[in-house]
């Protein structure tokens, strides 16, 4: 947002890539996106102290130069805000301040259950309604399907966008061993709408040898807007071979997924090198 509006930006992060939790090419892409935006991002890079100058701050880090600048924006992630709401006078189990539950988003204190943010797992306002909805059908009797994490669609509301859903190639490669998995990188270079967008990223699909699409990851503009089918791919465990035939409108970023699918089950159609 700063980039956009003409500022000259500099990211400092401790880890060795901008979006750790991500596959590792999405978030090189990324990177590579920032570079032509002129956005410099120091990875591998932890922060020390920051000076309060005349014009500004000064920003030491750990193995380089102090970066002059005007302002000095730190985002430190969010944690649960459970201290003093009465859980540990009920019993409730804490840990680091989060409600500890099991997969059914029970308590250790009967009849008690937690969801959303001050539960482990991913903060995303879509993860607790999805637990709250569940609650409400266990409290029911319903027997409603957990909610698995791998299963929840993720955004990153970056320029590119990122997003994705299952395993990353590495989880699956841990998971399901090296010889098990195979992956496709989709261009969207062959994708007629990612052209008139003006915007360049991927679909990448891993998957288990002769088995389901385990992850889809997407890069580019507008891409949090096709994580919806890849979900349902993903959590129907369905095959490429199954997603295949399926008809995706032109000119569409969905043909983006149509055609990785096509790829990776060996029928390519516009392929991009």
């Amino acid at each position: 947002m700063w980039r956009s509006c003409g500022a000259d930006v500099t990211i400092v992060e401790a880890l060795p890539r901008l979006l750790a939790a991500e596959d590792e090419d999405s978030s090189r892409q990324l990177e590579r996106a920032f570079r032509k935006r002129k956005i410099k991002a120091l990875t591998n890079t932890p922060f020390k102290a920051v000076d309060h100058t005349d014009s500004g701050v000064r920003v030491h880090v750990e193995n380089g130069e102090p970066i002059d600048a005007d302002l000095l924006l730190v985002a430190v992630g969010r944690g649960p805000r459970t201290e003093g709401l009465g859980y540990a006078e009920q019993g409730v189990a804490l840990d680091r301040g989060f409600v500890v539950v099991d997969e059914r988003c029970r308590t250790n204190v009967p009849n008690v259950f937690a969801v959303g943010d001050i539960v482990t797992g991913l903060q995303l306002a879509h993860r607790g309604f999805a637990q709250g909805i569940f609650v409400a059908e266990e409290i029911a009797g319903l027997d409603p399907t957990p909610v698995a994490d791998a299963g929840i669609p993720r955004v990153t509301y970056s320029d590119p966008e990122v997003a994705s859903v299952g395993l990353t190639e590495a989880q699956a490669r841990a998971e399901l061993g090296d010889e098990q998995v195979e992956t496709l990188v989709y261009d969207l270079g062959g994708n007629g709408k990612s052209q008139i967008l003006k915007t360049q990223g991927s679909v990448k699909l891993v998957r288990q040898k002769d088995g389901p699409v385990v992850g889809v990851h997407l890069v580019g503009a507008r891409v949090g807007e096709l994580i919806g089918e890849a979900q349902l791919i993903y959590n129907w465990d369905a095959f490429p071979e199954d997603v295949a035939p399926l008809v995706h409108a032109h000119p569409t970023q969905n043909e983006a997924l149509g055609e990785a699918h096509l790829a990776l089950a060996g029928k390519p159609l516009h392929a991009h090198s």
